[in-house]
């Protein structure tokens, strides 16, 4: 196959060390001015990994635009923006691999929704969600992961494509729990690494219990299977965000507790007042997004607010 990767982050330059080594013609793409595609072109390594002479490396849109296979992996909020870029392109007879996790704020939507806004008669899109961390995946620690998709037949050939020793990929059944679940996981994180700059780990089984279900019944009210909450894209996804010294979510919640400045990208932050937008749409309540969102954009104390969410009540588990 011939694969474009968008995104020069960590994830993304993994997915492309990942999709090369499986065999496929890689080509990574970063736009001009970006810190990580300035470091790739001078070194070729980002210091979590190397990027072998066999993948390409551009930043003309319209050279990474020649692959009918594109891999997405930017932050959420800039995705729409992404898009409207690619769309001048063209997306006909591209499959558009999102793998990246959040909500729209702006429009409370999925990404794959997004997607759709965009989308040719021709155009398949797929999701590639579920746990997993670079500096793991490099040293050749293996995990499961989840593709997803409308179109079965997309779904198929990605996952017979994509599959290694390294990565055992799922077929996801559910793509709205799914996006739901991936996203959510990441506001989840926060709220693990709160507790941990509180010295309160150990209220993290209680944040798990009660997150998942939180979770679950914001996936019922949107159309997707509650079920999903309990599978690999959500609480599946909570070991290597709620617990990993590696998570960007996790460690923002603890720096933020603390007063420290995090200077890389947590997504959700933005998540959550996508999620908390479109709950209200619905009328579900995520008592755990809020507290979230109120320590963080309110101004809320920390302590009270969340130990306030599972302290309160000893009538129900749920």
């Amino acid at each position: 196959m011939n694969i474009t990767v968008i995104g020069p982050g960590r994830w993304g330059s993994f997915i492309a060390w990942y999709l090369n080594e499986q065999g496929h013609q890689v080509t990574l793409y970063g736009r001009k001015g970006s810190r990580h595609m300035d470091t790739f072109l001078r070194t070729r390594t980002n210091g979590l990994l190397t990027l072998p002479p066999s993948i390409a490396l551009t930043q003309e849109l319209t050279v990474a635009m020649e692959n009918e296979y594109v891999v997405i992996s930017v932050n959420a909020q800039g995705l729409r923006s992404l898009l409207t870029e690619m769309d001048k392109e063209g997306l006909k007879k591209k499959t558009l691999i999102l793998c990246m996790k959040g909500m729209e704020i702006s429009t409370g939507k999925r990404l794959t929704e997004v997607c759709e806004e965009f989308q040719e008669e021709d155009t398949k899109i797929a999701v590639w969600l579920g746990p997993g961390h670079v500096q793991e995946f490099y040293q050749g620690i293996p995990n499961c992961m989840v593709i997803d998709s409308k179109d079965g037949e997309t779904k198929a050939f990605l996952v017979e494509q994509f599959s290694s020793e390294l990565i055992r990929f799922y077929y996801g059944t559910d793509l709205v729990g799914n996006e739901i679940g991936g996203a959510a996981k990441n506001v989840m994180g926060i709220a693990a690494g709160m507790l941990d700059g509180l010295g309160r780990s150990s209220l993290k089984g209680a944040l798990m219990s009660r997150g998942a279900r939180e979770i679950s019944r914001f996936m019922e009210a949107s159309g997707g299977n509650p079920i999903s909450a309990y599978g690999l894209c959500h609480l599946g996804d909570y070991e290597a965000t709620v617990f990993s010294k590696h998570s960007h979510n996790r460690q923002f919640g603890e720096d933020f507790v603390k007063g420290k400045t995090f200077d890389s990208l947590a997504e959700g932050y933005y998540t959550v007042k996508a999620l908390l937008r479109k709950a209200k749409e619905l009328g579900v309540e995520l008592p755990i997004c809020q507290g979230v969102y109120d320590v963080l954009f309110e101004g809320m104390d920390a302590k009270e607010t969340l130990q306030g969410l599972f302290l309160r009540s000893i009538k129900e588990e749920f």
